[in-house]
């Protein structure tokens, strides 16, 4: 059966379907013999697909889904000659997989490890406008405006504003606060510019939301495959329409989120399966932020 070039790739583990097209813009793909096109379509049970000089030996792979709970000063992708922890070294057998929204270093919390490259790409594409939500501590408490300017939108220093997004106040920590943070777009280290900008230094970030999938119950290193019903549920919502720029939720009144009921499945650590902390795949999920210590006063 025909398919396009790039679908063809990405489901054969080659990374995500924009990540394909890359490697037919850059020559590096042929189709029985001759430079291959973005867009063409093959069947991979008759044509000769070579990637860099390799015969492409097409078979459906068996789709992978899993949820991790990312720790901090653990790297989201594999950079070149760098002796630093990935997300691939706490999952095993990870090598055909590749991360759907990567956190920067000293950020923690969900990430989907796939090979489902069409799920990725639409999971991951800003035209698709998939929310996120992220837990924030910042270091100061912060005003209405301060608030108003983040659910507005931020001028960063690239000039580029960033899109409104739903900023609520979770619970008051000595002299900072936990916020609540949905958004639809993605942009590398945009909670941490935006709190500079406005004055509200991040303390910690913790991702607990992309689309449909929640972190739950997971402890940092924790991974666990996902139910059937969790990948069906990101499925239906990557096959809505996209918008031109994504929607976010208005701001609502409500201070506290509510809790939904557990929905429990077994976590893995490092690959060995424990036997507790199971995640919650449906509602919000309790949030119980870590401690962190008041600095004492000084006097003047």
């Amino acid at each position: 059966m025909e398919d396009r070039l790039q679908k063809v790739l990405s489901r054969a583990g080659y990374g995500s379907r924009r990540g394909c097209e890359e490697l037919i813009i850059e020559g590096r793909v042929l189709v029985n013999g001759k430079p291959a096109e973005l867009g063409m379509k093959v069947d991979p049970n008759r044509d000769k697909i070579h990637i860099d000089g390799s015969l492409l030996a097409y078979h459906e792979p068996e789709k992978k889904y899993i949820a991790l709970n990312k720790p901090r000063f653990v790297l989201s992708d594999r950079p070149a000659n760098d002796p630093r922890q990935t997300v691939f070294s706490l999952v095993p057998d990870s090598d055909d997989l590749f991360v759907v929204g990567r956190l920067d270093f000293e950020s923690e919390g969900l990430i989907l490890l796939t090979n489902d490259g069409e799920l990725a790409n639409k999971l991951s594409h800003p035209r698709y406008g998939k929310e996120k939500e992220y837990h924030v501590l910042v270091a100061k408490r912060p005003d209405a405006d301060q608030l108003a300017k983040w659910r507005r939108g931020v001028v960063l220093e690239d000039g580029e504003k960033t899109a409104p997004a739903d900023v609520r106040i979770h619970k008051f920590q000595g002299d900072g606060a936990w916020l609540s943070v949905t958004m639809s777009e993605g942009r590398k280290r945009e909670i941490r510019e935006i709190g500079k900008q406005i004055g509200l230094p991040i303390v910690k970030l913790v991702r607990v939301r992309i689309g449909t999938l929640r972190l739950g119950n997971l402890k940092p290193k924790e991974w666990a495959f996902l139910k059937d019903d969790e990948v069906k549920a990101l499925r239906e919502l990557v096959s809505k329409r996209p918008s031109a720029r994504g929607s976010v939720r208005a701001p609502r009144k409500t201070v506290y989120a509510k809790s939904g009921a557990d929905n429990k499945r077994t976590p893995f650590r490092r690959g060995t399966k424990t036997d507790g902390g199971a995640r919650t795949s449906s509602g919000t999920g309790t949030f119980k932020p870590a401690a962190v210590k008041k600095k004492p006063k000084q006097n003047a």
